[in-house]
């Protein structure tokens, strides 16, 4: 942190006298993403909501130039992330950080954006902690704990009383099992059995078998995404595991469109959780969805929406401070703004700066020749409980 300080430091005090008079008419906005690596195509997907947005609204807000800049942390690199917020606060002169995969590194750039008082707005990283790590940070995703907290709740009062977990075993996947856990049960259910597995390989075979043998009526599984879900419905079928009998329910990313390329109709009956699918039915979201399309030639997902939104939230929030672009301006505009996105409307929480949205509950349907998450229940103005509880 001392480096850092004396960089910003520094970098005000040149600023003083050589930044250039046009600059005070730009705000630059600088995007921290991992563009290369195994993550690149969830960075991709991000960026062309943020590019569709500014084809859509322009690149002038309250008369300000609206500049991008690109950073590639090159997949989860924590120190790197910190690095190259650190250069765009100090060598690019940026005056938002934005994008953020991965929470690791949005939480190695929050400490950066608390020093330098620069607004940082977290357009997919879930972890409920990030958030906390800087005054100047608020969200346009969601958290892993609003969305299972959710699902644990409808789960316990639509007929599932005896439910088992698997998780993967690390951050995320375990917020998001304290997060069904603790909803479940104060909803009346009982979980019967949990395990957490290795996030690299598992041999998902096994635990089905294990929750088969425990009979429970409902099986909640969070796994990062990738191969895995495949892998998952490969397991529930070779063990027999019948949908129709036993609910299996998850997050989003357990059913995504790549998924359920992979799994097929394996996954016909499989409930999830999300805040934005690109079958959404509102006028908004068909006119998002044909934009959408039209210009990447595929659809969007809950990376790109959270890009949209996170666009939007930016240009609000200097349409308010009427083009002031300080960290203290800008956040204070965000607090408490509300809006209809694609995904339905949706809130900053004056006090947490936290996202607040619906959630949707979806089940796995063939529509047509093809499968699709549709939606059949939703619960709105659904806030972060971690924060809600004051942890």
């Amino acid at each position: 942190m001392q480096k850092l300080s004396c960089g910003l430091a520094c970098f005000a005090l040149i600023a003083l006298g050589v930044v250039p008079a046009h600059a005070q008419d730009t705000v630059k906005i600088g995007l921290i993403m991992p563009y290369s690596g195994q993550f690149a195509d969830t960075a991709v997907q991000l960026d062309n909501a943020i590019k569709l947005y500014m084809q859509q609204h322009g690149d002038t807000v309250a008369g300000k130039k609206i500049e991008v800049i690109r950073k590639d942390t090159g997949g989860m690199v924590p120190d790197v992330a910190k690095r190259l917020s650190q250069e765009l606060i100090v060598r690019d002169g940026a005056d938002i950080l934005a994008g953020f995969v991965l929470t690791p590194n949005a939480l190695a750039a929050g400490a950066v954006s608390a020093e330098a008082k620069k607004l940082m707005v977290v357009m997919n990283a879930a972890a409920s902690i990030v958030i906390t790590k800087s005054p100047y940070i608020t969200r346009t995703s969601a958290t892993v704990a609003m969305l299972h907290g959710t699902l644990g709740t409808w789960a316990a009062k639509n007929g599932s009383k005896r439910v088992y977990t698997m998780v993967s075993d690390f951050g995320p996947g375990i917020e998001a099992e304290n997060a069904f856990h603790a909803s479940f049960k104060e909803a009346g259910g009982e979980i019967i059995g949990a395990v957490r597995f290795p996030v690299a390989n598992p041999d998902f075979s096994a635990f089905v078998q294990r929750a088969k043998e425990m009979n429970p009526d409902g099986i909640y599984i969070w796994i990062p995404g990738g191969a895995q879900p495949a892998a998952v419905g490969k397991a529930l079928a070779e063990r027999g595991i019948d949908t129709a009998k036993v609910k299996v329910m998850g997050q989003d990313v357990l059913t995504f469109e790549s998924a359920l390329k992979s799994i097929g109709d394996l996954a016909l009956g499989i409930i999830t959780v999300s805040y934005y699918d690109y079958n959404h039915d509102s006028p908004l979201n068909e006119q998002f969805v044909k934009a959408y399309t039209d210009a990447f030639h595929r659809n969007p997902d809950i990376v790109s929406i959270g890009g949209y939104d996170g666009m939007h939230l930016i240009y609000e929030t200097l349409k308010k401070t009427g083009g002031k672009a300080d960290g203290d301006s800008l956040i204070a505009a965000a607090r408490g703004m509300r809006w209809e996105s694609p995904r339905g409307f949706m809130s900053i929480d004056p006090q947490t700066r936290e996202v607040v949205e619906t959630d949707y509950l979806r089940r796995v349907e063939k529509i047509g020749d093809g499968l699709r998450n549709v939606e059949f229940d939703h619960v709105a103005d659904v806030k972060d409980p971690v924060k809600a509880a004051g942890k």
